[in-house]
């Protein structure tokens, strides 16, 4: 999380029982999601889905909004976490291999992950749900190119912006393969791995 961005908690959980009760708040919503969309979602269905008293989800999130974002947030971070893991593993000797991990991630917490699919990392709810300065796409380049930097060689700034432009290529091609299949049209998901690459090798240098 950095250190611009304001949590979206009313106050921390210090309590094991009450980090897990925002935890199943946090499930709750996810599944809510995943069956209503976030339209129809209401702190109240929140509370009884998660088995907790309406007041006692106030006590931590203020608006369903804020919960949506702890929950994006959670997302992230386990995005992140897998990333940093396999790349780690896998110590890629080409960053080809980089982007198809990544990509790969991300695909499977499509496929896996409950409301994942609706809300991705937050364009749905706000396109800064993420940190109120950057918008959710520069939050997730951000701590990619931070990861990245260690497999590709080149100057930071320069990584950065091709980081970025990849990722809003990435989003809106994986958007549409999406669009055409529930579990993402491989034909199109295949097609975006082929531009990004060409993207990054005419960007980055083979």
């Amino acid at each position: 999380m950095s250190d611009t961005q304001a949590t979206p908690l009313r106050r921390q959980p210090v309590q094991q029982r009450s980090a897990k009760r925002v935890e199943q708040m946090l499930d709750a919503s996810a599944q809510l999601i995943d069956e209503i969309g976030y339209d129809a979602l209401t702190t109240t269905l929140i509370a009884k889905r998660a088995g907790v008293a309406v007041g006692s989800l106030y006590q931590f999130f203020p608006d369903k909004r804020a919960v949506v974002q702890a929950l994006t947030q959670r997302n992230l971070d386990r995005f992140m976490a897998v990333v940093s893991e396999r790349l780690a593993s896998e110590d890629p000797s080409h960053w080809w291999d980089v982007v198809d991990s990544i990509l790969d991630i991300y695909l499977d917490m499509h496929r896996t992950v409950p409301g994942f699919a609706k809300v991705h990392f937050g364009d749905v709810v706000d396109r800064q749900l993420l940190d109120d300065s950057r918008d959710n796409n520069k939050v997730i380049a951000d701590s990619l190119t931070e990861l990245v930097r260690r497999y590709i060689e080149t100057p930071g700034e320069r990584l950065a912006l091709a980081v970025s432009v990849a990722i809003e290529m990435a989003d809106a091609l994986l958007k549409f393969a999406f669009a055409r299949d529930p579990q993402g049209d491989q034909e199109i998901v295949d097609e975006t791995k082929h531009v990004i690459k060409l993207y990054l090798a005419n960007r980055l240098g083979e």
